[in-house]
């Protein structure tokens, strides 16, 4: 049972500031949630990495929720671009979480950051240097399926995936950012159902309380900022998130 008397305040500060943070690039952008709570929990707070993984997965159940009834509000949401999203992008979590004890995501981690590497300094280029021009994608089951697949299979990829090859297809950025992170509560429901079952209420002391808290307070927070950004500002801040934690995720793979 959760004792919420012996919580430290102060011991739960650290992760508060961290969830906040996280999830507010993450509502505002559309990706770096898993990315930056992992790297900070790992790197400087020193929780072991499998440990992390799994209370980040528990609290994007709650940050994906509140962030797609946020972005619901604010009408960042395209909906026939949301229900061609869901179907294959559940579909694709499904598969990866079901191949998982037999394909190790690691494998082709190398080259998925590779990628996103230079999809990120495409956008940047492109946000700096061209005025975007809206045009709806045509390319998106085949990117819902590789986006839940590597999101379940490789322990995260939903956001940066989707997120950045709809922005390279023309598609409207804050109608992207909202609409992904709205189908993204649905993949973590259904890919991470199994593991809440197992791991229990009480697991959501400590720490992953703290991310949870933090997450929670900033995703109407970035919601309302994605319909506020510019789609020139909005290339250039995900051609920004994602080079850089892509390199960095590479840079770790490799090193």
């Amino acid at each position: 049972m959760l004792d919420l008397a012996a919580l430290d305040p102060t011991a739960l500060l650290p992760f508060i500031l961290i969830g906040f943070a996280a999830q507010l690039v993450d509502g505002a952008l559309g990706m770096a949630f898993g990315v930056i709570c992992n790297t900070l929990l790992v790197a400087v707070m020193g929780v072991p990495p499998a440990t992390a993984s799994a209370r980040i997965h528990v609290v994007e159940m709650f940050t994906t929720g509140v962030s797609g009834i946020s972005h619901l509000i604010h009408r960042n949401i395209e909906w026939p671009l949301f229900f061609r999203l869901l179907v294959p992008g559940l579909i694709g979590g499904v598969t990866g979480a079901y191949v998982l004890s037999s394909l190790h995501g690691e494998l082709v981690k190398p080259f998925v950051l590779a990628y996103l590497v230079a999809i990120g300094i495409w956008l940047l280029v492109r946000g700096l240097l061209y005025p975007p021009k809206i045009r709806k994608p045509t390319v998106i089951v085949p990117l819902g399926l590789i986006g839940g697949f590597l999101d379940a299979a490789g322990g995260g990829g939903w956001g940066p995936v989707v997120t950045s090859n709809l922005l390279v297809q023309g598609a409207e950025p804050r109608k992207v950012v909202g609409t992904v992170n709205s189908v993204e509560f649905f993949l973590t429901l259904a890919v991470s159902a199994t593991f809440i079952w197992h791991l229990g209420f009480a697991d959501i002391a400590g720490a992953t309380l703290g991310l949870l808290i933090g997450g929670v307070l900033a995703a109407p927070l970035g919601a309302f900022m994605a319909k506020r950004f510019s789609p020139k500002l909005m290339l250039v801040l995900v051609g920004v998130v994602l080079t850089a934690t892509s390199a960095f995720g590479l840079w770790q793979v490799l090193k």
